[in-house]
């Protein structure tokens, strides 16, 4: 078949003028390691975007990296809980405990009067705090939620395996941005975090309803 030049100009128009730039990921680093020398504690920064199906929550997760790049920030978390769940999660660490009293504590966290960064609760009391909290929380990504596994009633066991682990969260486009690596890591570390971060996102966006876009 024989195509005329206007047809073959057309054909390459619509290639990505990126195209050219493209390469592997152990390509790509090792060209960031030698343009960035001078830096050698400088720091990659990943980004991934995804796919929000409309009505899809932001995608957001935690994630330990085989070799962190920068320390971890603790989380205060705060669990409606009461009886037996209540004195459980106290003692697995939770930095604020308590039942429907907390709700108007928290209905005015923009006067400072608590600051958590991670809320929890037990199924029998989500209804109660979701009626008054779910303005309050939920714009901030904050509010529990059963798909997200932070309503449960296994409040304890969910602050434990926090231990090790960092948040990472994407913005209201679904782009999810995070420190990987710093410049000096081998070439193999870097390419062992990048493969384990896509990992964990390809695995919670797919729960959460978004998934990872090209």
């Amino acid at each position: 078949m024989l195509f005329s030049p206007l047809r073959l100009r057309k054909k390459r128009v619509k290639s990505s003028i990126y195209d050219a730039e493209k390469t592997n990921l152990i390509d790509a680093i090792s060209i960031l390691q030698a343009v960035e020398v001078g830096r050698p504690n400088a720091t990659y920064e990943l980004i991934i975007k995804t796919a929000m199906p409309r009505g899809s929550a932001i995608p957001k997760g935690r994630v330990s990296l085989p070799r962190e790049p920068k320390p971890k920030a603790k989380d205060k978390v705060l669990v409606f809980a009461d009886g037996k769940a209540a004195e459980e999660a106290k003692r697995a660490g939770a930095d604020i405990v308590g039942g429907a009293e907390l709700v108007e504590a928290v209905e005015s966290v923009a006067s400072g009067r608590i600051q958590a960064t991670l809320f929890l609760s037990t199924p029998s009391l989500i209804k109660t705090i979701s009626q008054r909290l779910g303005r309050v929380l939920g714009p901030r990504g904050l509010m529990p939620s059963e798909r997200r596994g932070t309503v449960t009633d296994d409040v304890a066991g969910y602050i434990r395996r926090l231990q090790g682990t960092t948040e990472w969260k994407g913005d209201k486009a679904g782009t999810i941005r995070t420190p990987i690596a710093k410049l000096d890591y081998p070439v193999e570390d870097v390419v062992a975090n990048v493969l384990h971060f896509i990992n964990v996102v390809i695995r919670a966006t797919k729960d959460q309803g978004s998934k990872p876009g090209k």
